[in-house]
């Protein structure tokens, strides 16, 4: 007898045909009615979720009484409440690494962007205001030769400082809970303490985990430690900066200006951080393009296929479920 697999976002025709071969699923749609009711009818049922996005944890999951797998279709596992899946032996999977160099680019995207004042000059010049060369108030920074500061130096962290310092001859700073002495050598990369990573670097891109250590790990202190013409980048998660902070910061010029994929609240319908013209903000789209999004998916089925066929998934978040 098949097992039974859940959809908790939308997916593909070409992954729920994956999946068909090996269990029984269940894609809640629209057309069927409210998405939430037809998920907690059919958790009961379930041996594996797969999706993206939806909190996930003892207050929505205690119906399932039959689930075996979690595999999140994200790097990033926060929506989930680790500590009870550890409790109930549910095993939670990720996708690493597929979306490395991808968020890598938007990362560097939105660095140019915010650098060299793309979006708002994009704006400016389609409202017509282009009527003579520009001058310096619209002058943008460069980018070449300046001080790239990564504060988080896992795969994508490197994948950003390669981009800098071979691409832009940027001097790259990190910080972080370890050193990594294969980037100092391949990049003359150098270790720094984070606040003083943030007072040297014309740039501070932030690719940490959300836990509570990295909580608001910037904060007005953080932000009032960095240099007034530096950007600040976050492809991160949106708690990592204290919004209202930042938002402080920017308006009153103490920052140069931000670069965001990521906010406290998503998705996010109103802020003053869209009031800014040295904001840059972006719906959350570091891994979205077609090819990175579909590798995605794949390893999300090949971490649940894994699970429910009683092989230990490639990508097992809480190792110590494993039996």
């Amino acid at each position: 007898m098949k097992k039974t697999v859940l959809a908790f976002s939308r997916i593909t025709p070409q992954v729920v045909e994956r999946l068909q071969q090996d269990f029984d699923v269940i894609v809640p749609t629209p057309s069927k009615g409210d998405i939430n009711t037809q998920f907690n009818e059919a958790l009961p049922h379930v041996h594996g979720l797969i999706g993206v996005g939806r909190k996930l944890g003892r207050e929505q999951l205690q119906g399932a009484a039959n689930l075996q797998v979690v595999s999140s279709i994200s790097v990033g596992y926060d929506n989930y409440d680790l500590s009870y899946f550890n409790e109930r032996g549910i095993m939670l999977t990720n996708t690493p690494d597929v979306l490395t160099e991808s968020t890598a680019d938007l990362a560097f995207a939105l660095l140019m962007s915010s650098a060299r004042r793309v979006a708002e000059l994009d704006a400016w010049t389609k409202a017509g205001e282009w009527k003579a060369t520009v001058g310096p108030q619209l002058f943008g920074s460069d980018v070449h030769g300046k001080t790239l500061g990564i504060v988080g130096m896992g795969n994508i962290g490197a994948a950003i400082a390669r981009r800098g310092r071979l691409g832009f001859n940027m001097p790259i700073i990190y910080s972080g809970n370890s050193r990594k002495t294969e980037l100092e050598n391949q990049l003359g990369a150098q270790f720094r303490e984070l606040d003083q990573l943030l007072a040297e670097a014309d740039f501070v891109c932030l690719v940490v985990p959300l836990s509570e250590k990295t909580r608001h790990l910037i904060g007005q202190r953080e932000l009032t430690l960095m240099k007034s013409s530096a950007i600040l980048i976050n492809i991160s998660r949106g708690p990592v900066v204290d919004e209202p902070a930042l938002v402080e910061a920017l308006q009153n010029n103490r920052i140069r200006g931000a670069g965001l994929d990521v906010y406290e609240k998503e998705p996010l319908a109103e802020s003053p951080l869209f009031q800014l013209k040295n904001a840059v903000t972006l719906p959350h789209i570091g891994s979205a393009t077609s090819e990175t999004r579909a590798a995605m998916a794949d390893l999300a089925v090949d971490n649940l296929r894994s699970a429910l066929l009683g092989e230990r998934p490639q990508n097992l978040v809480n190792p110590q479920v494993w039996k």
